[in-house]
């Protein structure tokens, strides 16, 4: 079948060849939807002549589909479900509010481990999975049947980055008689995942994604594209992992925020897919837009591999080739910067305790701790050489009881501390040993970044079987967990013989989710949660994610460490992270005989041979042929029908959006802000995780008060991510991450001064007091404000909260969009300035002027901050709306209620 193209060889200018692979589909996205109004000639302009130097002016991108998970996409259904009611209040027809383009949702956020190191552990997650996730699956199960152009992939199938890598990317899309470059966004950060396969794609929030739903493109500057060169090879005893944590380092240092990534080098020509995916898939570890790999041949062998039809296949490398976006390793491209790295120069790595910026060197990681511990807790702690000989204890005696040591003493005895460190003796049932800071308590194989990546995936099960074959086993205090991004994965390391060996050292599959990743590592065992809290020990978690930020892998562990699934399972064998691991002993055999990673680490080949001999097409076929089916549990659930969503007024997971209702036909005029308070006085790299946390919270938590009011049990609580479908829940969780710190109180956690009486109270209940005496608000922050996952509730939260304004010095690329696209003003101070050097301490009062009248992107807004003795200090800062159409969205409010306006008037 012939399709029509929209040409880029045509174009007739000589630059379009030197134009970086992702500008050019940009290009040809523009130019496939010109139509003079929403996308004009200017556009058409400021690619073609791209300038790698960069540009204030925007480009539009309407994306071909859109990727979606849960956590994300239930309040995006919510929304538009509410739309939906609005319609149908004012009269309209609400069924008309559907997904312009097509949607895929994947629900991968939800399953928690509960249980781990069983053979029950997975069934019995998926239970508790149900139980506690009944309403929202409900609301999607009814989307599925109401909305056009709207598909679920229920629970237990997969991780949603996986499931695009491994089926839903397609390369090269034909439509209505059309053929044209795979392009989408999704709500979750990790979306660039994809351009691994050649498919340019970033996270957005889901305020930006439900716009593109209906059909509004995305606008944003025309960005700059930072060349990475890759050359050399992986050397032996390094992973794809590595790598990946490398380049991270080295892009947090050159500063990508807002840019584009390309590939080149001929490191490409031998690098699969899988590999490449490793690195896209952290692009908002990197802080860009993408990671963009060209496709060539790697990309059409992975396609084979993983079941694609050859005839699209074919298609994929036709079209490519005729349009220019097919690499072939000789082209002469203008990039904006060139960073290079020899792959052959790697080294083991790990990443953290709190960022993944922070690189380590695997044999720097004992060292490191001890001046991690003395810097951030003040524990005076020199390393002890084979602590793990130490930490394993005698067997016997029964029930829980601690004992606090304050002295180290001989190897092999009982106590296990030294000057300062802390460290909790702990006798349960059979079992006595001793936690101390340090101690690995979750060690976990997870996450889309690494579960994509047969080589490290196989090489874990191969660390696991060597290990195993010299007596070793994972230390007892270890909450191990294999949450495998596919059931593919599965299927291979079962024919390997690798996933028995996997669980004899307790890592049995506990869901096919993000889980630690994302939050979901579940509890502690009790006496573990005990020993901590009472021993206040700094221990640690292991996991093959992507994110490690604080109290998000789990709030009683205060540092996370990211690396290979390979290195996972050596850690949970020593149990500590303060140990060299290349150099030390991971523990001794039954015989006394010492033995090191070197020991039980797997040669490439033996990676390689394993992997030829697993791996089938056919578990890709027999897999995906039912990736919408779901278990029985899904078929078993009854959905509301019809094209209204019946709310429940007493659902603590699902409520009528409070954006929408009653919503004017026309947008009321903008004003400037006076008087404004500060709500929150915050520093440099505020995450989004603490702006609106996904994980666990506790019952004196504004959020758990209210859950308590509607009846709900502490242990039905579940995570704040699973009630993104209930705004009370929400808007009492924005700003309660346990470890923000918040400048104008001296109170860690979700804390602030409300300043009328100088109390302190939460966030919320302070929030709620200013609202009604109309007063507006504002946030302080340094650099990098809102870094991290795509959240829409760290925007719709603050909307609720009534924050009008945030200052800082800088922000992340997609939380600045959100706050537009929630009609908060993202304001920067200016260059060189933040509010410590203002001579701000958040007790003033704010009015910024200039918001009234004319405004236009990046205009220099007048802010007067006024100290409680009238001295006003007053400054400048830049207006973040970025485009025109941001301004728009603003004057209305939000994006949505542009786009609810739009329709109505229409």
């Amino acid at each position: 079948m012939d399709h029509q193209i929209a040409s880029l060889r045509k174009l007739e200018n000589s630059k379009v060849e030197k134009l970086p692979f992702s500008i050019r589909i940009l290009l040809e996205n523009v130019l496939r939807n010109h139509d003079n109004f929403s996308v004009t000639d200017e556009h058409l302009d400021t690619l073609i002549n791209w300038d790698p130097s960069g540009t204030d002016k925007e480009v539009p991108f309407k994306p071909a589909r859109v990727l979606m998970q849960d956590f994300t996409g239930v309040p995006a259904v919510v929304d538009m479900a509410s739309i939906r009611a609005e319609i149908i209040r004012k009269g309209g027809d609400g069924s008309k509010i559907n997904p312009a383009i097509p949607v895929d949702l994947v629900i991968d956020h939800s399953v928690q481990v509960d249980y781990f190191g069983t053979n029950y552990a997975y069934q019995s997650n998926v239970e508790l999975e149900y139980e506690r996730n009944a309403e929202r699956y409900e609301l999607l199960k009814w989307g599925q049947q109401a909305l056009n152009n709207f598909t679920v992939v229920p629970p237990g199938m997969g991780i949603c980055h996986q499931v695009n890598l491994e089926y839903l990317a397609k390369g090269i899309i034909t439509r209505d008689g059309w053929a044209f470059p795979d392009t989408l966004v999704g709500t979750d950060s990790h979306t660039p995942m994809v351009n691994g396969i050649g498919v340019i794609a970033w996270g957005v929030g889901g305020i930006e994604a439900e716009a593109a739903m209906l059909g509004q493109p995305i606008y944003f500057t025309c960005p700059q594209v930072i060349g990475l060169k890759l050359t050399g090879k992986i050397p032996a005893g390094c992973t794809a992992t590595d790598m990946v944590l490398t380049i991270t380092e080295l892009l947090r240092d050159y500063g990508v925020v807002g840019k584009f990534v390309e590939v080149f080098g001929d490191a490409l020509d031998h690098l699969s897919v899988t590999d490449r995916a490793t690195i896209s898939n952290m692009s908002p570890e990197f802080g860009c837009t993408v990671t963009y790999f060209p496709i060539d041949n790697q990309t059409l062998e992975y396609m084979r591999r993983t079941n694609r039809p050859e005839a699209h296949i074919n298609l994929v490398e036709d079209y490519c080739k005729e349009n220019l976006l097919w690499r072939t390793g000789k082209e002469e491209i203008q990039y904006s910067h060139v960073l290079a790295l020899d792959l052959d120069t790697l080294q083991p790595t790990v990443s953290g305790p709190k960022r993944p910026q922070d690189k380590i060197l695997v044999k720097d990681l004992s060292s490191q701790f001890s001046l991690l511990l003395e810097k951030e807790y003040q524990r005076n702690y020199l390393p002890i050489k084979n602590r793990q000989e130490q930490a394993w204890l005698s067997e016997g005696g029964s029930g829980s009881a601690f004992t606090y040591e304050n002295r180290l003493s001989k190897p092999n005895e009982i106590e296990v501390a030294t000057d300062d460190i802390r460290s909790v003796r702990i006798k349960i049932k059979n079992k006595e040993y001793v936690l101390s800071d340090g101690s690995i308590v979750i060690a976990a194989i997870t996450s889309c970044t690494n579960t994509s990546n047969p080589a490290v995936m196989v090489g874990a099960g191969l660390v696991a079987r060597k290990a195993l074959e010299r007596g070793l086993r994972t230390k007892s205090w270890v909450k191990t967990s294999l949450a495998p991004g596919s059931k593919v994965v599965t299927e291979y390391l079962q024919r390997a013989n690798l996933l028995e060996d996997l669980e004899a050292l307790r890592f049995h599959t506990v869901g096919y989710g993000c889980t630690s990743c994302i939050g979901n590592s579940g509890p502690l065992p009790p006496h573990i949660a005990e020993a901590v809290d009472k021993g206040d020990l700094v221990v640690a978690s292991v996991l093959s994610g992507n994110r490690n930020f604080e109290a998000r892998v789990h709030p009683q562990v205060k540092m996370n460490f990211l690396m290979s699934p390979m290195l996972v399972v050596a850690y949970a064998l020593v149990g500590r992270v303060d140990v060299d691991l290349l150099n030390d002993p991971l523990d001794f055999d039954p015989n006394g005989n010492p033995v090191y990673l070197r020991d039980i680490w797997p040669t490439q080949q033996e990676i390689v041979d394993t992997i030829n001999q697993c791996m089938r097409v056919s578990d890709f076929k027999n897999v995906y042929d039912v990736i919408f089916d779901g278990g029985d549990d899904w078929k078993q659930l009854v959905a509301p029908q019809g094209k209204n969503f019946k709310w429940k007024e007493q659902s603590t997971y699902v409520q009528e959006a409070p954006f929408f209702k009653n919503i004017s036909n026309e947008p009321l005029p903008t004003t400037d802000i006076n008087n404004a308070r500060v709500l929150l006085y915050l520093g440099d790299s505020v995450t989004t995780d603490h702006i609106s946390p996904a994980g666990s919270f506790r019952a004196d938590s504004a959020a758990g008060q209210y859950l308590v009011s509607m009846g709900v049990a502490l242990k039905d609580f579940n995570s704040y991510g699973s009630r993104r479908g209930n705004h009370e829940v929400m808007m009492r969780g924005t700003f309660a991450n346990v470890r923000i710190r918040n400048k104008i109180t001296e109170k860690e956690g979700g804390y602030t001064t409300y300043f009328p009486t100088g109390e302190t109270l939460s966030v919320y209940d302070a929030a709620m007091e200013y609202i009604k005496t109309e007063t507006p608000l504002v946030i302080l922050a340094g650099k990098e404000y809102g870094s991290g996952s795509s959240r829409d509730w760290a925007a719709k939260g603050a909307n609720l909260l009534g924050v009008k304004a945030v200052i800082a010095e800088s922000f992340e690329r997609i939380h600045r969009s959100n706050l537009v696209g929630m009609g908060i003003v993202p304001l920067e101070f200016p260059v060189g300035e933040n509010a410590e050097s203002l001579g701000l301490d958040g007790t003033e009062t704010f009015t910024i002027t200039g918001i009234s009248t004319d405004l236009k992107p990046h205009k220099l807004l007048d802010v007067t901050a006024t100290k409680a003795d009238g001295q006003a200090v007053r400054f400048q800062s830049k207006a973040r709306f970025d485009s025109a159409i941001e301004i728009e969205y603003y004057r209305h409010g939000g994006i949505l209620h542009y786009v609810l306006r739009g329709f109505l008037t229409n």
